[in-house]
């Protein structure tokens, strides 16, 4: 285990993105997703700076990076990421993304030079979120699970009285019933370092993306991760990974705490399988 670094880097519009970073070797950068902070990765880098240099990244407004009063959308959070992968210098890199971090490392892939990307882990996030968006019949496959009603609705809810509640009602989504109170009031904790009206505005605007046409153009070894009792269900991995070429699945079973949140919940399994997907040629 490597000892656990701070540090800042300030990005081109000038805001101050906080990262925490371990360890030594090919870079694996951790990027959470909504309304998450770096913080949550804490099992990650602990285990997997010890073979790698782990950076783990608080996007803008999250954690303890600055809580600008612009910027809360996919596309600022991927720009962002270039910015932070720039100024450390950061080449041959392995993105992880949770969530909504896997659509800031798909929105980066459609926008900016991937010459300095070596591999993709992509941990449960379909391409669309908006039921209205998909074909019919395809919403769940494809991980579209807010009607609009339910999507304008948790915007309204973050933005209202009730922004407390709506937010431990997103995270108790996420989780299964084994997981301790203790630590879904800490998660709930780390989601309300964003202040709600932003993460109104990023969810608004991440319910209304659609990234089905970057999948199938991510050209290197990529790894999709899904879980079985996920609120997103195991085909939505399942259909990630056969529309990106070469893409490997691994699925958590209900047995191994597969929710949304599986890299908290089994995080001992959950560095295994990273690890083992990048030792492999």
């Amino acid at each position: 285990m490597g000892e656990r670094r701070n540090g800042y880097i300030v990005t081109n519009d000038s805001v101050r993105l906080h990262y925490v970073e371990a360890g030594v070797g090919v870079p694996l950068v951790l990027v959470p997703g909504f309304s998450q902070s770096a913080a949550e990765f804490g099992a990650q880098i602990d285990d997997l700076s010890r073979d790698h240099r782990v950076v783990a990244v608080d996007h803008r407004g999250h954690g303890e990076s600055d809580r600008p009063r612009h910027g809360y959308r996919v596309s600022r959070l991927a720009a962002d990421l270039r910015d932070l992968l720039e100024a450390l210098d950061l080449r041959d890199v392995v993105l992880l993304g949770h969530s909504l971090g896997c659509a800031v490392i798909w929105c980066y892939w459609d926008l900016f030079d991937r010459s300095r990307i070596s591999r993709l882990v992509l941990v449960d996030q379909g391409p669309l979120a908006a039921v209205d968006l998909a074909p019919a019949g395809r919403a769940a496959e494809l991980g579209a699970i807010f009607s609009a009603e339910a999507g304008f609705g948790i915007a309204a809810g973050l933005r209202g009285t009730d922004a407390v509640a709506t937010t431990r009602s997103i995270v108790d989504m996420m989780r299964t019933a084994a997981m301790g109170e203790d630590e879904v009031e800490w998660i709930v904790e780390q989601n309300l370092l964003l202040p709600r009206e932003h993460a109104a505005s990023l969810h608004l605007d991440h319910y209304g993306n659609d990234w089905r046409d970057v999948l199938p153009r991510i050209t290197v070894p990529t790894l999709v991760i899904g879980g079985e009792v996920s609120v997103f269900g195991p085909g939505v991995g399942q259909w990630v990974a056969a529309r990106i070429p070469g893409a490997r699945l691994r699925t958590f079973s209900a047995a191994e705490f597969g929710s949304h949140l599986m890299f908290r919940e089994n995080a001992e399994l959950f560095n295994t399988v990273v690890r083992d997907f990048l030792s492999t040629g």
